[in-house]
Formats: structure tokens, C-alpha cells, sequence
């Protein structure tokens, strides 16, 4: 850090999150900018972490916000760009672009949000991907569609996690759906769907290395959940020849898709057929559904603080990853019936941490024994569907 001034981060927010990054980056001797929505000026934001908030009515109007940024710049140097949700990954990327500053440009960007470029990129580098075709030229598809038996996916680009996906049985199925798109079907990607079980892998990186990395695996792929289930993810042992097979994966990935510095959300699945890993997707963010809890149950780091502290460091100051542990967490989250689910019946002394949010349950929990962590996540998720379980259709946009 500068002995002149303190370090300047202006942080991007669509959706509330990221109180753990602001606070550490006050915590750290930083000057804290927040540029965030209208509708999120009364939310419950770290306020004693913030130096100042400034109001837009939306921050995806991308010349709204390069005009906006670049006043602010007239009376106060701004040294980092960081979006605090995957959908204003793009946004920052032009506004460092547009103001020079260092960070992830837009092209790199482009692979930690658009599903074809990252597609297209990993599979140039001799990583494994689904077989799949950008939705534009008929005949392409035509062509993929006759190749690849069904059934398929039909992802957006741009989406998060499984927002907007859909599961394609026949060619005849396809046709009435980019209809019903018209003029976005370009910004889709339709993919091979493999059967198989899915994983995630929760990194740190620093200058194009993976300095943490922690292996985890879905109880049910998160696309079947969101059509109704109980979402479960439970980290993996690192001893097993899955979870090393995936942190090599993992690694040959961020580097060739040239992330320099900050924290990823990668996802695998091994297929049933073949018993191959393929690459899915990935962000470069923390990633959601208390993920970031479950790491620090297993582990002490908190990865919305780590990344303050790597993007803090950037080039000047070599990052160095604290002490950490190596024990086991798993989470279970379901939409609730009720709007204040009560989970006080749920006493094990393994909880350590209840999700606070309406039409939600959820806990996560911890242990050095990875087979008490499996065996409680199988309980709650049989006593969830009887407590709490409902459904909802399936969400094209994320609501908060």
C-alpha cells in the first residue's frame, strides 16, 4: 500500500453481497467506494466500512456508468475496480478498461462470464468440454444436432449459476424456443448434456496461480434442483484420486483463461459413461448458495475477505495465504413453505451456521470426520422435505 494515501476501492453492486470484502478492505487501510442500485440505498450494508455510497438507478447502462465513474475520478484517484456480483463482472472489466486501471480487462473477463467463450477457449487448450454449438447459423446446428444425440442444453451466455437453462430432448423441441427468443438466440449456447455427478472447485489466485483451492461435490446437479429439489454441496477429501484429478483441472484452467489475481467458482462433471471430467463453467467470484461459509467451516478463510486482501496486494505486494485447516463442511439449503423457517429442532453440535433468509432453510455444517458431515446432509435433506420443502418454477433472473 502507498505511504502517500491509502488504497482507493470502488466496489460495483447490483445485489447486496460482499459485506466481508468491504469490511476487510477497511480493515486493511482502504478507502471504500461503494456504486450500487437505488433500490439497495436503505439495505443492510457494512456502513461503518464504507467511506462513500453513490446511488444509481441501474449500473448495467454501460455508458451511464463510464460517465458516472469517470466524474468521480475528476476529485479522487481510484486504484481498483471490483465487482462484488458475477453480473457486473463486464461493467467493471470496461470501466478499468475505460480508465486504465489495473484489473481483468474485457476479453479476459469474457471467459468468466460468457458460457460460449469460455467453452470455446478451454477447448483450444486441450481441456475437456461437452460438445456444444453457439445458437446462430441453422445449418451449424443442423449439423451438431444430427452428430450429438439428444438430449441437450440450451444455456444463456451471460446467466448465473442455472438461471435460464433448459433441457432439449428432440430437434423438434429447439425450433419453438429460438422462435420465442427471436433476436437473442445468438447470446445462447446449446450443449451436449452429460449424465454424470457434478463438482465445484473454490480457488484463490494470485499473479496466474492458484495458491487455495478446495474440491466439493453436489449432492444433486444444481440445473435439478432448480426444478425442484434440496441443494446440497459437501467438500471432498483431498486424498481422493477425484478431488486431485479436479485441482489439476482446476489449475490448468484459471491459468490459460488468464485470470492474474482474485477468487474463482469452477464447476466439472464426471461423466457416468466414461468416468471423464469435463469443464462446465466458471466465475471469477465468490461463489453463491453459502458456498463461501462452507470453505471457512472447513477451512478458517474467508474467501470474500481473500479476495480483498489479493486484489489489495496486486502487483506490488506479494499475496500470502494465512494458516488454514483442512477439516470438513458440507451445506443444505431448500425453499421453505414458511416465510421465518425454524430450525431450532435441528441441534446437532456439528451446525455451524443457519441461512437467515424467508422462504429459506439452511445449515451449514462442520467436522474433521468427512463421513459424519455425508451422513448428517442425508438426514436434514430426508427431514427438509418434511419440514420445510416447497417449489417454484424455475428462475430466468435472479431476484436478490
Amino acid at each position: 500500500m502507498s505511504d502517500q494515501r491509502p488504497i482507493t476501492v470502488l466496489c460495483l453492486a447490483s445485489y447486496i453481497k460482499g459485506e466481508a470484502f468491504l469490511r476487510e478492505c477497511k480493515r486493511q487501510g482502504c478507502r471504500v467506494i461503494l456504486v450500487t442500485v437505488q433500490k439497495l440505498a436503505d439495505a443492510d450494508w457494512p456502513r461503518e466500512a464504507i467511506d462513500d455510497v453513490f446511488y444509481m438507478p441501474e449500473i448495467s447502462n454501460r455508458d451511464d456508468i463510464i460517465k458516472g465513474v469517470s466524474y468521480l475520478a475528476r476529485s479522487q484517484v481510484i486504484d481498483r475496480i471490483v465487482p462484488l456480483d458475477e453480473y457486473d463482472q463486464e461493467t467493471a472489466a470496461i470501466l478499468r478498461e475505460h480508465l486504465r486501471i489495473p484489473g481483468m480487462g474485457d476479453t479476459t473477463a469474457r471467459y468468466f462470464r460468457d458460457k460460449l467463450a469460455m467453452r470455446v477457449k478451454a477447448r483450444t487448450e486441450g481441456i475437456a468440454v461437452p460438445e456444444f454449438v453457439h445458437v446462430l447459423n441453422y445449418d451449424t446446428m443442423r449439423e451438431f444436432m444430427s452428430r450429438v444425440k439428444p438430449p441437450w442444453v440450451l444455456k444463456p451466455r451471460s446467466e448465473a449459476a442455472s438461471m435460464g437453462i433448459k433441457k432439449i430432448n428432440s430437434s423438434e423441441e429447439i425450433w419453438p424456443l429460438l422462435d420465442a427468443l427471436g433476436d437473442r438466440q445468438s447470446f445462447y449456447v446449446l450443449e451436449q448434456y452429460i449424465a454424470g455427478d457434478i463438482y465445484h472447485v473454490d480457488s484463490i489466485v494470485s499473479e496466474r496461480e492458484v495458491v487455495f483451492s478446495v474440491p466439493h461435490q453436489y449432492g444433486h446437479p444444481p440445473m435439478d434442483v432448480s426444478l425442484g429439489g434440496i441443494f446440497t454441496t459437501q467438500k471432498m477429501s483431498r486424498d481422493s484420486e477425484d478431488a486431485r484429478a479436479l485441482e489439476t483441472l482446476n489449475q490448468d484452467l484459471v491459468y490459460q483463461l488468464g485470470l492474474v489475481r482474485g477468487v474463482t467458482h469452477a464447476e466439472f462433471i464426471k461423466g457416468r459413461e466414461d468416468g471423464r471430467f469435463y469443464f462446465l463453467e466458471i466465475a471469477a467470484r465468490v461463489g453463491g448458495a453459502n458456498i463461501a461459509e462452507t470453505v471457512e467451516a472447513a477451512t478458517g478463510l474467508n474467501l470474500w475477505a481473500e479476495w480483498a486482501r489479493v486484489e489489495i496486494c496486486g502487483e506490488d505486494t506479494k499475496y500470502e495465504l494465512p494458516p488454514h485447516r483442512d477439516d470438513f463442511a458440507g451445506v443444505i439449503i431448500s425453499l421453505a413453505r414458511q416465510e421465518c423457517p425454524d430450525t431450532s429442532a435441528y441441534n446437532d453440535p456439528e451446525i455451524v451456521y443457519r441461512l437467515n433468509k424467508q422462504h429459506h432453510a439452511g445449515l451449514v455444517v462442520a467436522s474433521k470426520d468427512p463421513q459424519r458431515i455425508a451422513s448428517l446432509l442425508d438426514n436434514y435433506r430426508r427431514r427438509f422435505y418434511e419440514d420445510f420443502y416447497t417449489s417454484q418454477p424455475p428462475l430466468d433472473k435472479p431476484t436478490s
